[in-house]
């Protein structure tokens, strides 16, 4: 078996290197004339640091004649499958996990909003934006989680971002998993609390943080996800209140992936561990998944959500929901709760796939084989180069590699849905456990980019 070891991705870059700088000799070296004359060396995008690292990836993959797995075009909709260069190929890389974007309800549902309200409420919700969709999708999301309230936000990532940003400061803590989503990661860094993580799902390494650190700060927050969305496992949830009840904590839990996913009915990580979710302070959850919408949320008490009403950036300061995606989300979630076969058959799929894939042979990491479930890979030109040939295959699948995570922990993310066959599961098992070996006994990536 090959290794894509230190070695040979010094050797590559190195080639890599120095085939920018020849093709930046032959360059021009003077810059186009701007209104104020003559552009000075340094002051262009394409001078900065990071372009030249996005021209470092691009020319690796051009070399050793690998696409890039990013920004495939589909055309229609991408659901259990999608059309890719006019080729229709099986899909897992996309969050419709109860395959409702497909359904005649959700979009008729958006139609009818689009012909009595528009397309847009053109105001933010505080200042003319307000519409009567707004309070039901507000209303359906708080009876979903069992709260007082919830309020709706035009994007998941912001939410996140904002509410954190709001709800803590300098004087706080936050303590969240490691492999939290970047959304989290960047509500801390604006909230400018002090931040630390936990080692994956360690909980003693959580608590022993608790216990060091609690007392030199006015408030903490305990961060976790539902369903984590590059590993496909779940957090202890009891133990997660019992730690933020002994040390006066928030628990904040992102259900982005857990939302019509866990749970005999899909209402989270609280209906699958039977726990009461007025246990937990702040749910958070997204429209863009499950629900066939866009956009997130926060689910708690109402002295909450009165808060962030009056100081939430993300909510004060943006538009409101556009009325069909309003409209949407609000048809999803009554198609899930009509209609529990949807996520009845979302977990035998993620049990299939995960039986399935273990009895090839293949590392799905942690995962319970709940919609979301890696395969590990090991290196990113591996992972790269697998996605690239189960595409050839009609298999699309994106790969997670350096720096999205440790570069020995390069996987393919399959994300599955309530509208995948077993003949297309076992097919793609197939093809992976065929495809993987043989990039695996091939050359390295550094030996495709001497030979070109």
């Amino acid at each position: 078996m090959s290794a894509y070891s230190r070695n040979d991705a010094k050797e590559t870059a190195d080639k890599v290197r120095h085939l920018l700088r020849d093709a930046n000799a032959a360059q021009p070296t003077a810059r186009a004339a701007g209104p104020d004359g003559p552009k000075r060396p340094g002051t262009g995008f394409d001078t900065l640091p990071e372009y030249e690292i996005l021209k470092l990836k691009k020319a690796v993959g051009d070399i050793a004649g690998i696409p890039t797995p990013f920004f495939r075009l589909h055309e229609g909709r991408a659901g259990s499958t999608t059309i890719i260069d006019g080729r229709t190929v099986v899909n897992f890389s996309s969050y419709d996990y109860l395959g409702l974007n497909e359904h005649e309800a959700v979009a008729n549902a958006a139609k009818a909003a689009i012909d009595g309200l528009g397309t847009s409420v053109s105001a933010s919700r505080l200042s003319g934006g307000e519409r009567q969709l707004h309070r039901d999708l507000d209303a359906a999301l708080a009876r979903l989680h069992g709260t007082e309230d919830a309020l709706a936000f035009v994007s998941g990532h912001a939410t996140n971002v904002s509410v954190i940003g709001t709800l803590l400061g300098p004087e706080d803590l936050i303590v969240g998993d490691a492999v939290v989503h970047n959304s989290i990661l960047e509500g801390a860094r604006l909230s400018g609390a002090r931040r630390i993580l936990t080692p994956h799902g360690d909980l003693e390494a959580l608590e022993r943080t608790l216990r060091l650190n609690r007392a030199r700060h006015r408030r903490v927050l305990l961060v976790v996800e539902g369903l984590y969305g590059m590993d496909g496992d779940v957090p202890d949830l009891a133990a997660l209140v019992r730690l933020k009840r002994r040390y006066d904590a928030w628990l904040m839990v992102d259900e982005a992936h857990s939302i019509g996913v866990l749970g005999a009915t899909g209402r989270g990580i609280a209906e699958e561990q039977g726990v009461d979710p007025a246990d937990v302070d702040i749910w958070m959850g997204t429209l863009s998944k499950a629900l066939a919408a866009m956009g997130g949320y926060i689910a708690g008490c109402r002295p909450l959500i009165e808060i962030l009403k009056d100081k939430a950036p993300g909510f004060v300061f943006s538009v409101g929901l556009a009325p069909p995606v309003a409209a949407a989300a609000l048809a999803a979630l009554t198609l899930m709760r009509e209609e529990p076969w949807r996520v009845a058959k979302l977990r035998e799929n993620g049990r299939a796939f995960l039986q399935g894939a273990r009895a090839r042979g293949l590392d799905t990491g942690p995962s319970i084989g709940a919609a979301v479930v890696p395969i590990m890979i090991g290196n990113s030109p591996h992972a790269v180069i697998l996605s690239q040939r189960l595409l050839a295959r009609g298999f699309n699948i994106v790969p997670a590699f350096f720096p999205g995570v440790a570069e020995n922990q390069a996987r393919l993310r399959f994300f599955l849905t309530s509208q995948h066959t077993a003949a297309q599961i076992d097919s793609a098992l197939d093809a992976v456990a065929d495809e993987l070996e043989k990039v695996r006994n091939g050359p390295p990536l550094v030996s495709l980019v001497t030979k070109r």
